[in-house]
C-alpha cells in the first residue's frame, strides 16, 4: 500500500495555483505520429485520440513543470510554441521556470525540453532543474542509438547541457514535492504529490492519464507492466480520495484537473472538475 511521506508544516494560506497547460488533441496510430484532431472529434480508425497537458504549478517560491509536452519531436504538427504561449497566458516566462519534473522518458512527455527554433538545439527553459529518474534515464542512454535521429540528438543534448537532477526512487526533492517510483506504464514510472496546506496535487503520469481511469479496471497493452498498473491505479485513486488530492490527467482531453469526491462499493468514484 500506498504510505504517506508526511506533509511539510507550512502557511496554509500560501498562495498556490495549478494550471493545465493544454496542448492539443492527437490521433496517435502504431506509427507513433501525433496527427492533431478537433478536441470533440472523432479519430480514426486504428488510432488512439490523446491530448497532452503539461502542469504548470506556481507558488511563492517556484513556478514547477509537471511533464514538460510533446515539442516538436513528432513532426511538423507539434511545437514548443504552443507552451510557451500558455505559459505566457499565465504570466510566466521561459527562464522562469524553476523545475521540471518528468514523470517518466517517453518523448510526448518531455519533448518540450529543448527546441530548434533557430536553426539549432537550444534548452526552451534554460534555468530549470530537470528532475528525472536516474535508473531511467540510464536505461534510455544505453538504447538511444535504437531511436531516431532527431530523438537521438535531442536526448544527447538535453544529457549534455540540461541541469539535470538524478531521483533516487522516493525522494523530497524541493519544499512541497514527493516522488516516488510507482512503475506500471514504463518500468521506473514516478508518482509526483504536491502538498502544501490544503493545496494538494498528484500527478500519475500515464498510470492515471486519463478521467475514465478512474472508475475502470482494465489492463493497458501498451503498459511496460499492466498488472503492476492496474494495481497502482487501485492504491493511487484510494491514496488520492482519502488525503484530499486534486488528480492531473496528462492525457485527458475535457476535464484534466478533477477530485474524487465521494466513493460507493457498486459505483466507485464520484468525480468532480476541480479549477
Amino acid at each position: 500500500m500506498l504510505k504517506s511521506v508526511g506533509s511539510s508544516t507550512v502557511d496554509t494560506t500560501s498562495r498556490v495555483k495549478a494550471t493545465p497547460l493544454y496542448e492539443g488533441t492527437f490521433a496517435v496510430g502504431k506509427d507513433n505520429k501525433f496527427i492533431p484532431v478537433n478536441k470533440s472529434g472523432k479519430t480514426p480508425k486504428g488510432t488512439l485520440k490523446l491530448s497532452i497537458n503539461p502542469f504548470l504549478i506556481q507558488d511563492e517560491e517556484r513556478n514547477i513543470l509537471l511533464d514538460a509536452g510533446i515539442g516538436e519531436l513528432f513532426g511538423g504538427n507539434t511545437t514548443i510554441e504552443t507552451i510557451l504561449k500558455n505559459l505566457d497566458e499565465q504570466s510566466v516566462a521561459e527562464y522562469e521556470i524553476s523545475d521540471i519534473f518528468l514523470s517518466h522518458l517517453h518523448f510526448d512527455h518531455m519533448g518540450g525540453i529543448a527546441h530548434r527554433q533557430n536553426g539549432y538545439w537550444e534548452l526552451t527553459f534554460p534555468d530549470a532543474k530537470i528532475w528525472v529518474s536516474k535508473a531511467g534515464w540510464e536505461k534510455l542512454h544505453s538504447k538511444i542509438d535504437d531511436i531516431g535521429e532527431v530523438k537521438r540528438n535531442f536526448f544527447n543534448f538535453v544529457d549534455m547541457k540540461g541541469d539535470i537532477e538524478f531521483l533516487s526512487d522516493e525522494a523530497r526533492p524541493i519544499p512541497n514535492v514527493s516522488v516516488r517510483k510507482i512503475g506500471g506504464h514504463t518500468e521506473f514510472h514516478q508518482l509526483f504529490l504536491y502538498e502544501n496546506g490544503e493545496n494538494r496535487y498528484m500527478m500519475a503520469g500515464d498510470v492515471i492519464g486519463r478521467r475514465i481511469a478512474i472508475n475502470r479496471s482494465f489492463l493497458a497493452k501498451f503498459d511496460f507492466d499492466p498488472k503492476h498498473s492496474m494495481k497502482m491505479r487501485k492504491e493511487l485513486k484510494k491514496y488520492a480520495y482519502e488525503n484530499g488530492h486534486t488528480i492531473m490527467a496528462y492525457h485527458e482531453t475535457d476535464h484534466p484537473l478533477f477530485c474524487l469526491c465521494d466513493y460507493h462499493e457498486k459505483k466507485g468514484y464520484t468525480v468532480e472538475t476541480c479549477t
